[in-house]
């Protein structure tokens, strides 16, 4: 039997290729911790992200590459991951790798239900997260994650609660029920300053924040205050909803010129997309369909997925179980997982390519 090398093997992987930042994974440096004994090859490919939607693919293709190659009659291939972020987000959260903000031009379209299930399926991939509810005028986060206890302070920091493997921050837990936050901008820029530098998030891979819904202080503030790996927008399907979502966009836009700091626009989610009969199977265009493609495809940004209507998703969050826990299996859950892969896969593409 032929004696297999590591040059061999590696000349070989070469022809795996990653779909999204378009090199092969040895190029990339993905290829780890290759050992050769006689006919038995163990090697690891460390993806830069545990929620890459291509990581079966890129497993299945290198592990029949090495398998076919001659001399070689064992091989054992371990996927790991080690997601890679902006190069500084700065002295007020220096441990939190990716900052990723969801934004929606108008309120009512599922911004937060998107945000809560986008962290909670970035966290069942084995990702570090956080999620920092910034609607000060409307922090639903604690409710909607089932968040039972209040953050503790040690004097000099806050800790995040951890619900479903993600640590929460929000203004909720330091409000009266019956109380209304009625601040103006200046407030609501300190307010935030304090959720990411006097909290203690420890090391995380992404933090979602969820933003108010429109164009005002709580954008601009985060803004000026940390770099935005990138934007997520929310929109419903209609027509009128593609114009509001754009103006999201303009907005971000603008910001980059002020601030002087890329804020990229990962894409678009188009939320309450179909409803789909759960008797019949019949799906009913409630609100029309196909608004996010086309507010994508006009705005220059990619589509992150659909998510269909469905019931489940408002009594899942107010029984604090986002849908990605109460109805794991449905399509819901389904497209929820598929947008936090596009998700993860468009800021690996900022961080690498």
């Amino acid at each position: 039997m032929p004696q297999v090398t590591e040059e061999v093997v590696l000349e070989a992987l070469k022809a795996v290729q990653d779909p999204d930042l378009h090199k092969d994974i040895v190029s990339l440096g993905f290829v780890k911790d290759l050992v050769i004994d006689g006919p038995k090859v163990t090697f690891k490919i460390e993806l830069t992200t545990p929620a890459c939607p291509v990581k079966d693919m890129l497993r299945d293709q290198a592990y029949s590459i090495v398998s076919s190659l001659p001399g070689v009659d064992n091989v054992q291939l371990e996927m790991t991951a080690r997601v890679r972020g902006t190069e500084s987000n700065g002295p007020l959260i220096p441990n939190v790798k990716n900052v990723i903000a969801v934004a929606s031009g108008k309120g009512g379209v599922g911004k937060s239900t998107v945000s809560v299930n986008l962290a909670v399926a970035l966290a069942q991939t084995g990702a570090k997260v956080g999620i920092l509810d910034a609607d000060i005028y409307g922090p639903s986060i604690p409710m909607m994650m089932g968040a039972e206890t209040e953050p503790v302070y040690d004097g000099k920091f806050l800790y995040p609660v951890f619900v479903h493997g993600v640590g929460i921050m929000s203004i909720g837990f330091f409000l009266e029920d019956d109380k209304a936050v009625v601040w103006r901008g200046p407030m609501i820029g300190k307010a935030l300053n304090q959720f990411l530098g006097e909290v203690n998030w420890g090391h995380l891979d992404y933090l979602v924040v969820d933003l108010p819904p429109g164009t005002g202080d709580a954008s601009m503030s985060l803004a000026q205050l940390i770099p935005i790996t990138g934007v997520v927008i929310v929109m419903t399907p209609q027509d009128v909803a593609q114009q509001i979502a754009n103006k999201s966009v303009l907005m971000f836009r603008e910001l980059e010129k002020s601030t002087n700091r890329p804020i990229p626009i990962l894409g678009v989610v188009e939320n309450m997309s179909g409803f789909v009969c759960p008797h019949c199977g019949q799906e009913t265009d409630l609100f029309s369909k196909g608004g996010g493609v086309e507010a994508a495809e006009r705005l220059g940004v990619a589509f992150l997925g659909a998510i269909p209507l469905d019931p489940t998703i408002c009594v899942s969050g107010d029984a604090g179980q986002p849908a990605m826990l109460m109805a794991p299996d449905s399509i819901q859950a389904g497209a929820f997982r598929k947008a936090a892969g596009m998700v993860a896969s468009r800021v690996s593409v900022l961080n690498n390519g």
